[in-house]
């Protein structure tokens, strides 16, 4: 271990920084962020120092570096360009026996900044070693990514409920499995989500009931349109604490393959007029596995609230009185307009878009022959995009009814197949050719289709058709003659 790490205690504590710069108001920033009281040493400073300078929240003294100015100070940074401050500076508290650190020089440096993650109480510091400050950056970005500001709330709120532990379980291995039990449970996603006071009072509970089982929760998650980049960070921190995950036909295996490895796994999967699990069972399992205190995750593509039946679950879920929550997922329509470069609304083209779904309801759909009930006049408005789930089964149906009731035959319609994954495909056609240009590119579920004169816009905003390897391959456009490779 090339350093030793060490976390100071900066309240109300001298420090100082020679230099004026915007390092040296980096390091300002940084100090007074740990409570410190400092001084900054410099000819000149720039505007950022000047502000706190005249708001009275810095003390500066217009003057070079001369050894005497380290007397009584806690700790001194060197935030100059020039070699020969710095060796001073380092020089003086050396024989001082002051911590000293000189910016970006580690020879002259007794101590090193880390990368923070600032979660208080609850700090991350990351270094290495000042040798490549940029990788320790890269890291505390990764990081920040990963860890809830949450973070923090739990660590203040357990410290509280510190001697209340020590009280309640004297003997520390006991201690210990408390608060590992605690982790586990759903009390952490309780202070994740702000409800602070109810985790406060289930922890109290589990303290003053000798740790009674807890009531286990359900998380609707949804994965977003089969991309694992576009998961949220909630719904990946859920998936790497699940317990139990009930997963569905929409849930590419890439977003699987980031669920907690012990995690039990149960496909419930959802293909047209093939369900593995009928709705109402569904139901009934999300609460019979919360019941018995697991941390449940169901995993939807898309989004929950969006064609996904996350408001039947939830619906019982609540009456069963189990604590759930909904995390939203980027849903496919918005995935794969995005990835195909049509956007769903545009000034010159649609002022509008409406979400369809070309599917019936459970228990009417029989052997998927049964047509799809829509408001069809309500689809025909020239200046709308009509976004069509599940329509594959059906498109000549759809098609066939929207140019009954007015909407042009020629209108562009494009088929979007497994939207934002490296098998995307990109089909364009028009209503009256829909279903002929399905079954001559063989498109397989999931895919959806965009109807509408934003679909013109395609080949002019296709933006990963150079940079996505696959899609040179698998961009399709079919005319009335022939299908053309692009």
């Amino acid at each position: 271990m090339d350093y030793f790490p060490l976390f100071i205690n900066l309240k109300q504590q001298a420090c100082l920084i020679i230099g004026g710069g915007e390092i040296a108001l980096r390091k300002l920033r940084l100090l007074q962020s740990a409570g410190a009281s400092v001084r900054i040493i410099a000819p000149d400073i720039c505007p950022g120092i000047q502000e706190q300078v005249q708001a009275g929240t810095v003390d500066w003294q217009a003057t070079t570096f001369s050894p005497e100015q380290i007397n009584g100070q806690r700790l001194v940074i060197a935030a100059t360009d020039d070699p020969a401050i710095n060796q001073a500076v380092f020089t003086a508290c050396e024989a001082a026996g002051i911590l000293v650190n000189a910016v970006d020089d580690p020879t002259h440096s007794r101590f090193i900044t880390p990368a923070i993650v600032d979660r208080a109480p609850l700090t991350i510091a990351i270094s290495t070693g000042g040798g490549v400050p940029v990788l320790a950056r890269h890291l505390r970005a990764q990081l920040e990514a990963l860890i809830p500001h949450g973070w923090g709330d739990l660590a203040r709120l357990a410290a509280q409920l510190r001697e209340l532990s020590k009280e309640k379980l004297p003997d520390p291995a006991a201690r210990r499995e408390f608060w590992e039990n605690v982790l586990a449970s759903p009390i952490p996603d309780q202070v994740f989500s702000g409800q602070i006071e109810s985790a406060r009072i289930a922890l109290q509970d589990m303290l003053e009931k000798d740790q009674q089982p807890i009531q286990g929760a359900v998380y609707l998650v949804g994965s977003g349109p089969g991309n694992p980049d576009l998961l949220t960070f909630r719904a990946l921190r859920l998936m790497q604490q699940a317990d139990v995950v009930l997963y569905d036909n929409l849930v590419s295996k890439e977003i699987m393959d980031l669920v907690r490895r012990d995690a039990e796994r149960i496909y419930v999967g959802k293909k047209s007029s093939n369900h593995a699990l009928p709705q109402e069972e569904i139901n009934l399992l999300l609460v019979r596995l919360a019941q018995q205190g697991k941390k449940v995750l169901r995993l939807k593509g898309g989004d929950p609230f969006i064609f996904g039946r996350g408001g039947e679950e939830i619906a019982e879920l609540a009456a069963a009185q189990i604590p759930f929550e909904v995390v939203p997922g980027i849903t496919s329509a918005a995935g794969a307009s995005c990835y195909a470069g049509i956007p769903l609304t545009h000034r010159d083209y649609a002022q509008s878009v409406t979400f369809v779904t070309g599917h019936r309801r459970e228990g009417r759909e029989g052997d998927g022959d049964i047509k799809p009930e829509l408001d069809w006049p309500r689809l025909v408005n020239p200046a709308e995009t009509v976004v069509v789930y599940m329509g594959v089964a059906q498109a000549g149906y759809i098609a066939e009814q929207l140019i009954y009731h007015g909407r042009q035959s020629n209108t562009p319609v494009a088929i979007i197949e497994r939207a934002t994954t490296a098998q995307q495909r990109v089909v364009i056609s028009q209503l009256d050719q829909l279903a002929a240009s399905i079954t001559t590119a063989n498109i397989k579920p999931p895919a959806l289709l965009i109807i509408g004169d934003v679909v013109k816009l395609h080949e002019q905003l296709n933006w990963r058709n150079d940079s996505a390897p696959f899609s040179a391959e698998n961009q399709i456009h079919l005319s009335m003659d022939k299908p053309t490779i692009k």
